[in-house]
């Protein structure tokens, strides 16, 4: 059984209910399993492969929620600037469907080793554009080549322009293919072991791109597998707009009515939802991803990430794709949650609380997210989402040193 020592690093950070830091510490593994973290003095004196982080911080590996390994090809798009989400879809949809294997494989290279710089050791990819000859698997062969902890969809959109959808027709496949080959790609790699380096979901990308025929046939089957499901959600009011015109419901009731909210679901983004839905997400275990970065370059709005928190909602962050990111660093959307839940306690109703008291007021302390204790699901305790890693980060340098595996918290269900 392989095993790995770390040892003497200058601070490990442990991320338990304490929020304990321990100095001169380190941990063991075996198996990719850790079995203790603690003081070097304390650790066992060998290992098949020892790790001197004598200068580096030892912390937890980030859990990616959210991602589109395929927008590293379409950064700054021109005609993707200075948009919202609908019209910048429509400028990308084209450009995402002709793209081929290897242009798959360079994407998924890159993305993967940006988040891993920035001490991401889990990465979601919510892929759900396939043509010109491309498949999921040209995803999970590039993840392979890095040794990443992948969960990957085999997303999908069928619903074109021509039936009511955004996308454009030569863009959707048909939902028997789809399903078809949701079989396939669950049959061969979903892995649901502890441990696991790579899983399948199954996640129709919006409402406004499949029909309801394919989300409810899409729970069917991956309640059948035992694989989760992953779609985008209340992303923007044009998004609420659409699903009100064309099934009479908002976003989550329509979710709803398909048996889409439940323990086995997380949803991109969630901007847009109200106290009531919010009720809906903690009682029925529903997760969501917050992705900052992404709902501020396409003015989608702001997060109600403390409701949710406070709630017991399963809650994580996401960078999004490239192309509505500009990057893949995880630890900016750590700073970038906390920035924007500060700036949304500042800003007036209806946004903000209902409240003439200033921020810094005593009164208004429990709305600041920068708590002394780590949050826990009043529900239950904080689970790990199919084992995270470790990354060491150098004090003199940023790259990470990384090997699994250490649990943390996500709204990716386990297995």
């Amino acid at each position: 059984m392989a095993t790995l020592l770390a040892k003497n690093a200058d601070v490990l950070v442990t991320m338990d209910g304490q929020r304990r830091e321990l100095r001169n510490a380190g941990l063991f593994a075996r198996d990719g399993v850790i079995e203790k973290v603690g003081p070097t003095a304390e650790l066992p004196d060998s290992a098949d492969l020892v790790l001197d982080l004598k200068g580096h911080i030892l912390l937890p590996g980030l859990i990616n929620c959210h991602h589109h390994l395929d927008q590293i090809l379409t950064r700054n798009l021109p005609a993707g600037q200075n948009t919202n989400l609908f019209p910048w879809l429509q400028a990308h949809y084209r450009v995402w469907a002709s793209r081929t294997p290897e242009d798959t494989r360079t994407a998924v290279l890159v993305g993967c080793a940006e988040l891993a710089l920035s001490g991401c050791t889990t990465v979601f990819d919510h892929a759900y554009v396939f043509k010109n000859g491309c498949k999921v698997d040209d995803q999970i062969a590039a993840a392979a080549e890095l040794g990443i902890r992948f969960a990957v969809s085999r997303g999908s959109m069928s619903l074109g322009q021509s039936k009511g959808g955004l996308p454009p027709d030569d863009c959707v496949e048909s939902e028997e293919d789809i399903l078809k080959d949701c079989v396939r790609v669950i049959e061969q790699y979903h892995d649901a072991a502890p441990g696991s380096m790579l899983q399948i979901v199954l996640a129709p990308c919006s409402p406004f791109s499949v029909t309801a025929e394919l989300m409810r046939e899409s729970a069917k089957m991956a309640r059948h597998y035992g694989v989760k499901l992953h779609t985008h959600l209340c992303e923007t009011l044009d998004e609420e707009r659409y699903t009100l015109q064309h099934r009479g419901l908002r976003p989550v009731a329509y979710m709803e009515s398909l048996d889409w909210v439940g323990q086995d679901v997380w949803y991109a983004h969630a901007v847009h939802v109200n106290d009531e839905e919010i009720r809906l997400f903690a009682d029925k275990g529903a997760g969501v991803c917050h992705c900052p970065s992404s709902n501020m370059r396409l003015a989608s709005g702001i997060a109600p990430v403390k409701k949710y928190r406070d709630a017991g909602v399963r809650t994580g962050l996401g960078v999004d794709g490239s192309a509505s990111n500009d990057g893949s660093n995880l630890l900016i959307e750590v700073r970038e949650a906390m920035l924007l839940a500060r700036l949304k306690i500042g800003l007036l109703p209806p946004e903000g609380p209902q409240t003439v008291l200033s921020t810094s007021d005593p009164l208004r302390a429990k709305e600041w997210m920068t708590r002394a204790t780590r949050w826990r699901s009043p529900r239950s305790a904080a689970r790990p989402c199919s084992g995270a890693a470790i990354s060491a980060r150098s004090r003199r340098a940023s790259a990470p040193i990384s090997s699994p595996s250490i649990s943390a918290t996500s709204p990716m269900p386990e297995a």
